[in-house]
């Protein structure tokens, strides 16, 4: 006896569900399905008959539904998202009913009126991926439609979904609201701050799953959080900043109608329990790409892993940020320079770290105050060029250098009181300039507490901590801003501080390999090298570290036992003794 042959067509399949069904359920059940089957009565099944489509099957949450056309299934999903929109509009946020569907084109199987098959599979999986509001179509359903419909869409690629073997090619229908649209596009371009502004975009959910949703914009806003404790960045609220969720977005568009030079958009992508984040900055007015990179992350604690990626971005971003404002200040005639712009190109300067370099960032610096007394960031910036002035030998400060120099690292911190850069920097000055360790040792708290993200302010406690006899706190926070910002124009200092936190914990080989580090990195770094000095005669290793002195004291060959106890006053006992053993030991002149 053979079996009942089964009966297949080729059909284009709608999968559709509530988004937040659990939630909506959960705050007003009687409401809520009293809601549901109003939509469904008034707009889902007159909907799906006007465009010749059959519902298959309802669930609580959703429908399947059959067309024989997948251009009737797509104008079908759209003029409901549409209309479903515009009834939204009158609804409480929390109380909205929002679709996510999915759509594909396949060969199906039929039995008892019920649709079977990965053709069907595909669609749920498809409407899974949508976001609130949105549709998502498979590869073989945009093929059947991109010529044939009005409709823009975005294409996200192939994606892993749950129990199909092969990738399913995806594309996104660029949707929105016609009103919103509108409003959005007629909005008139806002003039730009007169500092770097920026806006964190909604990043992308391309998990697969929408119970995700929560986790991404929650990122987005921790992300949002962190960066605006920079003060010297204008961050748009993370309210005006979420009107583009779920469109399509022209970044040069947005940064006009929000008034911001720079955009960070980004998405997050999940294979089983681990999740990929990726973040690029993006230069509006000239459409650079100026930082991109991704994390990596487990699921098991969403929040920690929300906070890490938050304080990464905000950390590596920072840096970025800071040279393509140095470019752009650069590129400005100097008749039209304001104290800002003198400061930017100030911190240039330094970060050639040269002789020249330093002498001249403390010339614009001086200029910068002469536009502006009170402008905090130039203030600071005066110290801590002498400080490596000192450090290198490339000025024997006067009293007066030192004077004013404290002079100006007083009076940044008492004008500045959220600047965590300007605050860390003047704290340093301080403490290497005049010994006030306790100062500055609070004035970087008062940094952290400001903004837990701001690397050299780590840097900085990791300096104090190192200089002080106490290494392991000193690893522990250098560490953690090398982490915070790994392409840092300071990478040196943290290579070298490490090297001092080892040298005070009399591990000389790792103090050796951290000044190399350094030194690699910045090969005129004195410092570096009287680490590695010290460390090299320590280990009896007399003829490399004599080696090493000779190539310090060819840039600063003024250097002796007696000018290094007077400088590096703001050492400890203990340590400033063992450095100065170790120099007396490769040779170092006493004076």
């Amino acid at each position: 006896m053979s079996e009942a042959r089964v009966e297949r067509r080729l059909a284009a399949i709608l999968a559709v569900d509530v988004a937040g069904y659990s939630r909506l359920m959960g705050e007003d059940e009687e409401g809520t399905l009293a809601a549901l089957r109003a939509v469904r009565r008034e707009l889902g099944d007159p909907k799906i008959a006007e465009h010749r489509g059959r519902i298959v099957k309802t669930t609580g949450d959703g429908l399947l539904a059959e067309f024989a056309s997948v251009v009737d299934a797509v104008r079908c999903a759209v003029e409901l998202q549409r209309e479903m929109i515009a009834r939204s509009a009158v609804v409480p946020e929390q109380r909205r009913i929002e679709f996510r569907m999915g759509i594909n084109v396949g060969d199906i199987i039929i039995e008892d009126g019920d649709i079977f098959g990965d053709g069907v599979n595909i669609a749920a999986r498809l409407e899974a991926l949508a976001e609130p509001g949105g549709i998502c179509l498979s590869a073989a359903a945009h093929e059947q439609v991109r010529d044939r419909l009005d409709l823009a869409f975005d294409d996200l690629g192939e994606q892993q979904v749950k129990n199909i073997a092969r990738p399913v090619g995806t594309y996104r229908v660029a949707l929105a609201s016609p009103s919103r649209a509108t409003s959005l596009a007629a909005a008139p371009a806002l003039a730009l701050p007169d500092k770097p502004s920026i806006a964190v975009l909604p990043f992308q959910n391309m998990t697969g799953d929408a119970e995700q949703e929560y986790f991404v914009d929650g990122m987005v806003e921790e992300i949002t959080t962190a960066i605006a404790r920079l003060p010297w960045l204008f961050v748009i609220a993370r309210n005006s900043a979420f009107t583009y969720k779920g469109r399509p977005v022209d970044v040069k568009q947005v940064a006009q109608q929000l008034g911001v030079r720079y955009v960070l958009e980004g998405s997050v992508r999940k294979a089983g329990n681990r999740v990929r984040i990726t973040g690029q900055l993006i230069d509006t007015t000239t459409g650079a790409h100026i930082w991109a990179d991704r994390f990596d992350g487990a699921l098991d604690d969403i929040f920690e892993l929300q906070d890490q990626v938050a304080s990464n971005v905000a950390g590596a971003i920072e840096p970025k940020l800071r040279r393509s404002e140095i470019e752009r200040a650069s590129r400005k005639p100097t008749t039209n320079l304001t104290a800002y712009d003198l400061y930017l190109r100030a911190l240039a300067q330094s970060y050639l770290f040269t002789e020249e370099g330093h002498a001249e960032a403390v010339v614009l610096a001086r200029q910068a105050l002469a536009i502006d007394p009170s402008y905090a960031p130039a203030a600071a910036m005066v110290g801590r060029c002498r400080g490596h002035q000192r450090f290198q030998g490339w000025r024997a400060l006067s009293a007066d250098d030192v004077a004013e120099a404290c002079r100006l690292a007083r009076q940044a911190l008492e004008t500045e009181r959220d600047d965590a850069e300007t605050i860390w920097q003047a704290a340093l000055t301080l403490f290497v300039l005049a010994g006030e360790v306790a100062m500055a040792a609070a004035a970087l708290d008062r940094a952290l507490a400001l903004n837990p993200n701001a690397a050299h302010a780590w840097m900085g406690r990791g300096f104090i901590h190192a200089r002080r006899n106490q290494p392991e706190a000193a690893i522990e926070a250098i560490e953690r801003a090398r982490r915070l910002s790994p392409f840092d124009p300071y990478t040196s200092f943290y290579a070298f501080n490490i090297a001092a936190a080892h040298l005070a914990a009399r591990r000389f080989e790792q103090a050796i390999e951290w000044a190399e580090r350094a030194l690699h990195d910045q090969p005129r770094l004195v410092s570096a090298m009287r680490a590695k000095v010290v460390a090299l005669a320590h280990l009896g290793r007399l003829d490399e570290a004599r080696a090493e002195l000779g190539r310090a004291l060819a840039i600063d060959p003024k250097l002796t036992i007696a000018g290094f106890r007077e400088y590096a006053h703001f050492l400890g006992p203990e340590l400033l003794q063992l450095v100065v053993t170790g120099l007396r030991l490769a040779g170092l002149p006493e004076g």
